[in-house]
């Protein structure tokens, strides 16, 4: 197949920046609240934007139904029955007073590429599937990623008594949003008859503005380890107890989290980030007895990870003893980390520079649909430039140039892919 015909971007109006935009404004009016975007796994807004998706899937020429988690699938067959299949996607539910692009973005990529495809008449040797999934964000239920889980083979069927907070169940949501939960262990994509999952998404980071590129290629998404520390000392009268007999339990605190800010600057990709921080029963004359406070570790590769937690600890160990008060870490979870598939990206490495792209890698600090997928089949990841960084907040912002250059590159993706001798069967 000839890719050098259809390697133009600008005038292909599937892909175009204005019809993107259109479609991201499109899905933003679904919300179960007036005036911001609130769109929660299985709700009428998530069914509502469902609907939406499943006709531009239609008349991007795919065959659409909606699988037993409510994950939207839409499948354009190869030119070779029996054939390979690529998946594509992301999610379209929201946090809470969210943004517009997180997630939704990534399916109408898909969508828009798939759509070109269909509109030049190029057949690809090996399907895809698009998959508009919702539960990515896991603020309804208790877990999350249920709808790549199943995909991918790893679903947990507790899931699916989980309760929201009324007390309505995932198996009742489910029902409700007019799919058979019965079938949610039937949905897993064999995984020696799938090339690998490919997902767009903006970067949720300031990192592409800053290196001023539109998209870059993901090489990992961050392992992570999450936890408490629980700190004990002896709380006191502010006003009577002198500064070198105290145990303070929050000035101990304040020094442990400059020590994790010390040893996460120490080696690059690392971060750590110590977001809360309380007093139990404090006051504004009192000497903190006790104190507590969260620590998150994320880092792309897990041997640095680990290494960045136990140092941590240590540190903080040396300084609750040198101030006389003690110190215990409660570990939440621990999840390695996922890194993208070597034959997957150098594949977009070529896409890009059709476009006359670099080849400009970056981690993921942010958990994703694609993690889902880790140990099954491949992973790839383009990010997308978004201003200032900005994410899960109604600010988040891509503009339609660069999402019409991160929509090509993932056209490019599958023009190269098909060129591959070795990727289609």
């Amino acid at each position: 197949m000839n890719t050098s015909a259809h390697s133009q971007m600008l005038g292909a109006s599937p892909m175009s920046g204005e019809i993107l935009a259109a479609r991201i404004e499109t899905l933003a009016k679904f919300s179960s609240e007036p005036n911001v975007l609130t769109r929660l796994t299985l709700t009428q807004a998530h069914r509502d934007a469902a609907d939406m998706v499943m006709s531009w899937m239609a008349q991007a020429g795919m065959q659409v139904h909606v699988d037993a988690l409510g994950t939207v699938v839409g499948r354009r067959e190869a030119a070779n029955p029996g054939a390979k299949t690529l998946l594509l996607g992301s999610h379209i539910d929201t946090v809470r007073n969210a943004g517009k692009y997180d997630g939704n973005f990534g399916v109408i990529a898909a969508i828009a590429a798939v759509d070109r495809l269909r509109s030049e008449g190029i057949v690809l040797p090996f399907a895809i599937e698009v998959l508009a999934f919702g539960d990515e964000e896991g603020v309804r239920y208790a877990s999350t990623l249920t709808g790549s889980r199943a995909i991918a083979g790893n679903f947990d069927p507790a899931s699916l008594e989980q309760k929201d907070a009324q007390g309505i169940s995932r198996r009742e949501a489910l029902v409700r949003f007019g799919v058979d939960p019965g079938y949610a262990l039937h949905q897993a994509r064999d995984p020696a008859r799938t090339i690998g999952y490919i997902e767009v998404h903006i970067e949720q980071g300031p990192v592409l503005e800053s290196e001023g590129l539109p998209i870059g290629i993901v090489t990992a998404i961050n392992g992570a380890t999450r936890g408490s520390l629980e700190i004990k000392g002896v709380s006191g009268h502010s006003g009577t107890l002198p500064m070198s007999l105290r145990h303070d339990a929050i000035t101990a605190a304040a020094e442990i989290i400059l020590a994790v800010e010390m040893v996460a600057r120490s080696k690059r990709g690392l971060v750590a980030t110590v977001g809360r921080v309380e007093t139990p029963q404090g006051a504004v004359n009192i000497v903190p007895g006790a104190a507590t406070m969260s620590l998150d570790v994320r880092s792309s590769s897990d041997a640095d990870r680990k290494e960045a937690v136990a140092l941590i600890l240590d540190h903080a160990q040396r300084i609750a003893q040198r101030r006389g008060v003690e110190v215990k870490f409660t570990p939440g979870y621990d999840m390695a980390a996922v890194p993208c598939g070597e034959h997957l990206m150098a594949c977009l490495a070529r896409g890009f520079a059709t476009l006359g792209q670099p080849d400009y890698r970056l981690p993921s600090g942010a958990g994703h649909d694609a993690m889902s997928f880790h140990n099954r089949i491949p992973i790839a990841m383009i990010f997308t430039r978004c201003r200032g960084g900005v994410s899960h907040n109604p600010a988040e912002f891509a503009s339609p140039g660069d999402m019409e250059i991160a929509t090509a590159a993932l056209y490019e993706f599958l023009l190269t892919l098909a060129n591959d001798t070795g990727a289609g069967q």
